[in-house]
Formats: structure tokens, sequence, C-alpha cells
């Protein structure tokens, strides 16, 4: 029974994506939906891996060591959550992009343990656009000089663009101005050109808001709740 609640409602939320896609004059092909399966068990990612979903989130770097080392059918992990310098090991070439990269320390970390096993790692750099206390990220203002100071420095990182975790509100629409904001600041790092750097990912928009955040320009959108459900 859980499985076919699982799979109707990740099928749900794709159908909800694909129909925002196609009315703000998106292809929906450009947009990835993440099922974070963060403290949900393996079972679940192998009942939704039977309906061909690729990628799902992670927020703890031994969590998702040991379901990447324990899944039937390799899949697309993403590291979504605060990474801390001494937990980089454990995914450092199992995780296909750190989303939460939020300091030269942390890109220090990756670049020396990318280097270890000769791999590019592909990152986002986490804005905190909001200024929440609570949350991790760089200041908007700070976003372009991390990106280039990354990009400059390790050549065992690829930067592929940013990341933000919104505020958690009750109405989706108080979110717009942040992923209306980061948006344009995603296209103003991409106008300045800068090697080594892409900028080709925007990944915002969770549970509650992401279809304002498609409407918005989010590339990846990071959905747990709506599809596995309330976490214990």
């Amino acid at each position: 029974m859980r499985e076919m609640d699982l799979q109707n409602n990740y099928r749900a939320v794709r159908e909800k994506i694909d129909e925002t896609c196609r009315k703000a004059g998106r292809d929906p092909g450009e947009v990835t939906l993440i099922a974070v399966s963060k403290t949900k068990p393996l079972s679940d990612i192998e009942s939704l891996i039977k309906i061909d979903v690729n990628d799902f989130g992670e927020n703890r770097p031994q969590e998702l060591k040991e379901k990447f080392d324990l899944v039937s059918t390799p899949v697309r992990f993403h590291q979504i959550g605060h990474l801390q310098t001494n937990k980089v090991k454990y995914i450092i070439n199992k995780a296909v992009l750190i989303h939460s990269v939020d300091s030269m320390k942390l890109a220090q970390m990756i670049e020396k343990e990318a280097a270890k096993k000769e791999i590019i790692v592909n990152v986002l750099v986490e804005v905190n656009y909001a200024g929440e206390d609570s949350k991790f990220g760089v200041k908007p203002e700070e976003a372009a000089n991390l990106v280039k100071e990354i990009a400059a420095s390790f050549r065992h990182i690829k930067v592929k663009g940013l990341m933000t975790i919104a505020p958690f509100v009750s109405d989706p629409e108080e979110n717009r101005p942040v992923f209306r904001g980061m948006h344009e600041l995603l296209l103003d790092i991409k106008s300045q050109n800068i090697d080594n750097v892409d900028m080709s990912i925007l990944s915002m928009g969770m549970s509650n808001d992401y279809l304002v955040a498609i409407e918005e320009g989010s590339t990846m959108v990071r959905v747990g709740t709506a599809i596995f459900g309330e976490r214990e």
C-alpha cells in the first residue's frame, strides 16, 4: 500500500510541475524533481526506483553514504543539507551534486578530498537570500565573490549554480520575492562569464512553495513531505 501511495504522490507532484512549466512557457524537462528521502527508509527509495525516479536528496552525509552503498540500482543522490568539513569524505564520490557550499573552508575540504580521488565535484553555492539567522548560506551580495574565489582556486570543483532555502511560510506567494531575487542573482553571475563556472542550476522550492519557485525560474525543486508524507 505504501509503495503505491509514494508512487502516486510522486506522479502528482511531477504533474503539477509539468503543468506549471507549461503555463509559465517553460519546458518541463528543464525542472528536475528531487525526492527528498532524508530520514526515510531505503525501501521508500526502492519503491520510487520502480517508476524510474532517479534523483534523491539527503541531508546527512552518513545517511547518503549508507543508502548509496545499499541501493539496488544506481541513482543520483544530492547532498542538500548543511555539510560540515569533517563529513565531506563520506560523500565525495557519492553525491552527484552538493547543494550547500557556503564557505571557502568547505570548498577547500571538497577540493582536498576530490583531488585524492581525481574527480571533479559539482557544487552549488548556498545563498541565505532572506537573511534568516537559522539558515546557512552566504549573503546575496557575497555570492558572486565566493563563486569567483572557488572557481579561481580549485581545479577539482565545478560551480554549477545557486541554491537557497526560502523561509517557511503559510502562503507560498510570500516567497516569490526571494525566488525572483535568486533568479536575478543567478543571471547576474552568469553574465560575468566566470571561467570554470556553469550557472545552469537554480535549486529552490520545497513541498510548500515549489510551484512559485518554478514560476520564478527554479531548475531543481527539493520535495519531501508532498511525496513521502510528514517526517517522524
